[in-house]
């Protein structure tokens, strides 16, 4: 086929399955989802000639995965978006088997594309490919080729470039497997963007401190933030431990300093960027305004997601919101985009709330696609628990310092949960948006990101403990 055939075809899906697609009352109303098909992680994120542009991993055909595209969609505010034509498809000898995830870049008014191209031999070998294509306008693409090949030392699991400038040179960094077995994060540097020299590894098992780390890094993206350099990655392969890494796969990060020249990141312990079910393969980017703005895949892979509801419908998963990051003592913190305010209506609120051990449904609070905002003005003497439509809920307990998510579980429904430490709990973010939760604690110092699946009909939140707060809440409007 050639790339118009591979374009039509996909087009032609998402048509012949848009009714049915909409008909899902589990379908969210501002967050990005496919048209059709699964969606993975998010690529390509840019503010380009002043229009955000979001790529992002889809398999326009089935519920799971397979030859990826890149889907796009693009937007002036963060809030209004606009379904744009495919960027990339499988259509080349080198990204046959998918045309896999990567970065952008605005260089003299061009936007770059680099991407893995996923090659599966007819012997059961795979080949990968660090390749390019190039737009005058953002939406119209031209494939240039590999500008990389696998380099000694690797295995064919080497993948999702991200590319950035620095000081009249660029930068690019991989997500690798060592032939060990082993994650790693490797550097390369280039002058034109179509010829690059290796520079080594910057991060990986056995270095910096870290002992045997996963036996794959996916995702890295690294840039600079509030004089420190941060390297995100989501590795593959990592044991539970206390209350880390309890989903299938990570996502988290790195604070250091990366030495360009010596090509040495000396760096802190391994921090998760979320501490909820679904947050995988973050990816950032800085807008016009300066701010370094995230997005996550709101899923993961896993043996539940073909028990998700939404798959007679003929789509999976979705993005995280928007979520800007800043260094506080240390750690990452991510808070909502401004922008997202534009949604609210129809405001909610109370004063001076006072719950002791009842389990209290509040005057109009209550929604499916929702914003609430809490802050305590009493310290949370006892258990303080908030129910989400009988499906979910947030419990936080002050004598164990924890805070833990629970839900019932797609595939089994059992209930399942995930906890972490907090030295106290003074204000909670909660969006809320037909299936999905993802829960702000603290202004942003830990943050809780699930899909759920209630009744379509309940709307009901429940308090219940021993807490004094204020509470605002509002209505969000479709994006």
């Amino acid at each position: 086929m050639t790339e118009i055939d591979f374009f039509k075809k996909a087009h032609g899906e998402a048509e012949r399955n848009r009714h049915l697609v909409r008909q899902d009352p589990y379908r969210l109303k501002y967050h990005l989802m496919p048209p059709v098909g699964l969606l993975n992680d998010p690529n390509g994120l840019i503010q380009f000639k002043g229009v955000y542009h979001v790529f992002y991993q889809w398999n326009p055909f089935d519920t799971a995965h397979g030859a990826k595209y890149w889907g796009h969609y693009s937007s002036r505010d963060l809030i209004h978006w606009e379904e744009e034509p495919i960027a990339l498809a499988p259509d080349q000898c080198y990204d046959r088997n998918g045309c896999y995830s990567g970065s952008a870049i605005d260089v003299d008014g061009k936007l770059y594309l680099f991407y893995t191209g996923n090659v599966k031999t007819e012997d059961g070998r795979r080949e990968t490919y660090q390749c390019l294509a190039v737009s005058e306008d953002g939406i119209h693409f031209a494939k240039k080729g590999p500008v990389l090949e696998l380099p000694k030392g690797y295995t064919a699991h080497f993948r999702d470039p991200k590319v950035w400038e620095k000081d009249g040179c660029f930068y690019m960094v991989v997500g690798a497997q060592t032939p060990n077995q082993e994650g790693a994060a490797v550097l390369f540097t280039s002058k034109d963007l179509y010829h690059w020299e290796e520079k080594g590894k910057i991060a990986g098992s056995w270095m910096n401190g870290l002992e045997d780390f996963g036996y794959m890094w996916e995702c890295p993206d690294l840039f600079e933030l509030d004089g420190q350099e941060i390297l995100l990655i989501s590795p593959q392969g990592l044991e539970p431990s206390g209350y880390e890494y309890h989903n299938l796969f990570q996502s988290g990060y790195f604070a250091g300093k990366l030495d360009y020249e010596r090509v040495i990141f000396n760096h802190g312990s391994f921090a998760e960027l979320d501490r909820g079910f679904d947050f995988y393969a973050a990816q950032t980017f800085k807008d016009d305004s300066g701010r370094r703005i995230l997005y996550g895949w709101m899923g993961i892979t896993d043996e539940d997601e073909s028990s998700q509801p939404t798959v007679p419908y003929r789509w999976i998963h979705a993005l995280t919101m928007p979520r800007v990051l800043e260094m506080k003592n240390g750690r990452l913190i991510q808070t909502p985009v401004e922008e997202l305010k534009k949604l609210r209506k129809d405001k909610t609120e109370l004063h001076d709330v006072e719950i002791n051990g009842e389990r209290l449904k509040l005057d109009g609070i209550s929604g499916k696609t929702t914003e609430l905002m809490l802050k305590f003005f009493k310290n949370v003497r006892g258990m303080f628990k908030m129910d989400f439509r009988n499906e979910a809920s947030l419990t936080y307990n002050p004598d164990q310092k924890e805070i833990q998510l629970q839900r019932r579980n797609v595939r089994t429904g059992m209930q399942e949960s995930r906890t972490c430490k907090i030295l106290s709990l003074s204000n909670l973010h909660v969006f809320m948006d037909q299936s999905s939760l993802e829960i702000f604690i603290n202004g942003g110092e830990e943050v809780f990101t699930a899909r759920y699946f209630p009744d379509p009909e309940d709307e009901t939140i429940f308090f219940s403990g021993d807490a004094g707060f204020s509470v605002s809440m509002w209505n969000l409007e479709d994006k």
